[in-house]
C-alpha cells in the first residue's frame, strides 16, 4: 500500500487530512479544496475486497477477518487528524458483485476501524442520497429504501458502520446528492440530453432537483470535517436551491419540454416493471430519467441547522461544462 502527501505548506503545523480514493472524480476536487484550505492532504490507496456478505452483520465478521488489511491501513492514516473516504464504485448501472460489496460496504468499516487505531479525530465516509431510493423527501434518517445493486451496496455501507461497536474516533456517513461537474462524464451526458428535445420534465418544472456541484460537496466536507462541535451518524449535502428546469436550462442552454405529470409517471411505472423482469438492467436509466423529471425534495438537515451551508454552485458547473462540450 503506497501513501504520500500533497501539499504547498513546508511546515508541519498544518493539520493532516488522510484521503482514500483521491485519484477519482471527486478524491481529486477534495484534494485541491483541502490544500487551499492549508491542509496537508495524505493519499491511501484503498486496498481492493471482495465481500460476500449482504447483511450488516456479515460485513462486520467479514471485516474481523481482515486483521493484516487493517493493520496497514491504521499505519498510512497515523498522525491523521481526519480520514475521509472516497473511495468505491459508482456504478449506478451495474450489477450486484462481491467487487461492488467490498468497496462500497466492507471497505468504510475497515478504514473506520483503522482510523479509530491510528487516533483520528473523525471518520468522514462519502455515502450517497441513493441508499433513500424513491423516498419523497431526503433526510438524515437511518430510513432506507435502495432500488438498484448501487445503491444496495452503498446502504449496505452505512448498515454496517452503524452496527459496528463505536471507537474513539466518531464516524459521520456525508450522503452526496447528485454531484455533477466539469470533469464528470454523467455531467457530459446531462449536457448533451439537456441539449436535445429530449430534455423535458414533468409539468412546471418547479420541483426541486437534488443535482448538486462537486464544489459544494467538498466545500461540505471541509466544514464537517473541521467542525469541533458534534457532527452527527448521517449528514445530507444540502439542497443548492436548483428545479428540474433550471438544471436542464443550464445545462442545455435551453428551456425544457414540459410534459404531464401523469404521462411521466405511467411511463416510468412501465419502465421500472420491464427492468424488474430483466433483473433491474433498466433501473439506474430510469432512475435519471425520473430525477429529470420530478426531482426530489430534501429535508433541512445539520447543515441548516448549523449555518453550515455551502454558496451554491451547481448551475455555474453546468454551464461551465455546456461551454466545454460545445
Amino acid at each position: 500500500m503506497i501513501s504520500s502527501t500533497s501539499s504547498s505548506h513546508a511546515s508541519g503545523s498544518e493539520p493532516i487530512w488522510a484521503v482514500l480514493g483521491a485519484s477519482g472524480f471527486i478524491g481529486s476536487s477534495l484534494q485541491a479544496v483541502l490544500t487551499r484550505a492549508g491542509i496537508t492532504v495524505r493519499f491511501v490507496k484503498a486496498p481492493r475486497l471482495n465481500a460476500q456478505s449482504t447483511d450488516a452483520s456479515g460485513i462486520l465478521a467479514e471485516a474481523a477477518r481482515l486483521q493484516d488489511i487493517r493493520q496497514d491501513l491504521a499505519g498510512e492514516l497515523a498522525g491523521a487528524d481526519v480520514v475521509i473516504n472516497a473511495a468505491g464504485l459508482a456504478t449506478p448501472t451495474g450489477a450486484d458483485s462481491p467487487v461492488l460489496r467490498g468497496a462500497n460496504a466492507l471497505l468504510p468499516v475497515l478504514v473506520a476501524d483503522a482510523a479509530d487505531a491510528a487516533g483520528a479525530r473523525r471518520f468522514i465516509h462519502l455515502s450517497s442520497a441513493a441508499v433513500q431510493g424513491h423516498r419523497p423527501l431526503l433526510d438524515e434518517t437511518d430510513q432506507v429504501e435502495p432500488f438498484s445493486a448501487y445503491s444496495r451496496s452503498k446502504a449496505l455501507g452505512e448498515a454496517a458502520l452503524g452496527a459496528r461497536k463505536p471507537g474513539r474516533c466518531p464516524v459521520t456517513c456525508l450522503r452526496a446528492t447528485s454531484v455533477q461537474g466539469t470533469e464528470r462524464q454523467t455531467t457530459a451526458s446531462l449536457v448533451r440530453i439537456a441539449s436535445t428535445p429530449l430534455a423535458s420534465v414533468a409539468g412546471r418544472g418547479d420541483a426541486p432537483s437534488p443535482v448538486s456541484s462537486v464544489d459544494a460537496l467538498c466545500a461540505f466536507v471541509l466544514t464537517a470535517g473541521r467542525y469541533e462541535g458534534t457532527v452527527p451518524p448521517v449528514i445530507l449535502q444540502p439542497w443548492e436551491g436548483a428545479t428540474v428546469a433550471s438544471v436542464l436550462t443550464a445545462a442545455g442552454g435551453r428551456k425544457p419540454l414540459h410534459l404531464p405529470a401523469w404521462l411521466c409517471r405511467a411511463g416510468l411505472a412501465a419502465g421500472y416493471l420491464v427492468s424488474r423482469l430483466l433483473g433491474e438492467r433498466l433501473h439506474g436509466t430510469l432512475r435519471r430519467v425520473e430525477m429529470m423529471w420530478f426531482g426530489q425534495r430534501q429535508e433541512p438537515g445539520w447543515a441548516e441547522a448549523t449555518g453550515n451551508v455551502p454558496e451554491p454552485s451547481v448551475e455555474r458547473v453546468l454551464e461551465a461544462a455546456r461551454r466545454e462540450q460545445h
